[in-house]
C-alpha cells in the first residue's frame, strides 16, 4: 500500500484478503506492506474494525468469521502465532482463541507487526486468520519485500499512481497481481502461480489446452527424388 492509496479501501481490501474465509484462502493476503507516511493511519484503521469482526457459527446471519477447518488447523495457526511471538513480532491484536467460544476450531483474527521479513510467519504460508504488517519507505525496497518470499500465487497494490501500479505488478513475481482491489476472480482469468505456489494456470484460455491433444504431420511438398540416405552429401 502506497502513501497515495485511499487509505479506506485499501484497509477494507486487506482485511477482505486476510480475514475472508478465516485466511483459508489459496489467495489470502497474509502480508501487508505499508508506506511509511500512511502507517499509523492505516493500521489504526485495520485494529479498529478487525477488533470487531463477529466469530461464530457460520450458519448464523450476523457471524462475520467462522471457524477453521480442522483440530490440526487450529494448532498450526497456534503454533506460528507462538513462533511470530519469539521472533520478536508484536502481536497487536487477537492470537488466542475466543474466550466466549469454548467448543469448536474458532480462532480470533491476529495481527502482528515486523520490522523487517525474517520471521517465520512472513515468510511461510500459515492457512489461517493471520496477518503481518511491514513497513516499508520506497518502491525499490516494497518490491523486495514482495519477493523476498519462495510463495508467488497473488498480490495486491493499493496505489493511485498509474503507472506505478503498472511497474510494480511488473516487477513483482506472482500468477495474479490485482490494483485497487482484491480476491477479484472470473473463468476467463487465469488463475496460478510461482514459485513454490506451483506451477502451470487453471481457468482462462490457458487451462482449454490441458484438454487439448497436439498431433504434427509433416508434408513433403518437394517433387525431387529421394536421395539415397547411403550416399554422403
Amino acid at each position: 500500500m502506497f502513501e497515495d492509496a485511499n487509505p479506506d479501501n485499501a484497509a477494507m481490501g486487506i482485511i477482505a484478503g486476510i480475514f475472508g474465509a478465516s485466511g483459508q484462502s489459496c489467495v489470502a493476503g497474509s502480508r501487508a506492506l505499508l508506506h511509511v507516511d500512511i502507517y499509523d493511519e492505516v493500521m489504526q484503521k485495520l485494529v479498529d474494525r478487525v477488533s470487531k469482526i463477529k466469530i461464530g457459527d457460520p450458519f448464523q446471519d450476523d457471524t462475520e468469521m467462522g471457524p477453521l477447518a480442522t483440530q490440526a488447523q487450529l494448532e498450526r495457526v497456534q503454533k506460528y502465532v507462538a513462533i511470530g511471538l519469539d521472533e520478536g513480532g508484536k502481536l497487536v491484536c487477537g492470537g488466542k482463541k475466543p474466550e466466549y467460544l469454548d467448543k469448536g476450531w474458532y480462532f480470533e483474527p491476529t495481527i502482528f507487526e515486523h520490522h523487517d521479513n525474517n520471521s517465520r510467519i512472513t515468510k511461510e504460508e500459515i492457512f489461517g486468520p493471520v496477518l503481518s504488517v511491514i513497513p516499508f519507505k520506497n518502491e525499490e525496497e516494497v518490491i523486495q519485500l514482495a519477493n523476498s518470499t519462495d510463495y508467488g500465487l497473488a498480490a495486491g497494490i493499493w496505489v493511485s499512481d498509474i503507472a506505478k501500479a503498472h511497474r510494480v505488478a511488473k516487477a513483482i513475481r506472482a500468477g495474479i497481481v490485482w490494483v485497487n482491489t482484491y480476491r477479484s476472480i472470473s473463468p476467463i482469468a487465469a488463475i496460478g502461480g510461482s514459485g513454490l505456489s506451483g506451477y502451470g494456470r487453471e481457468g482462462g484460455y490457458e487451462a482449454i489446452h490441458e484438454y487439448m491433444q497436439d498431433k504434427v504431420v509433416w508434408i513433403n511438398t518437394s517433387s525431387e527424388p529421394i536421395p539415397d540416405p547411403f550416399i554422403m552429401r
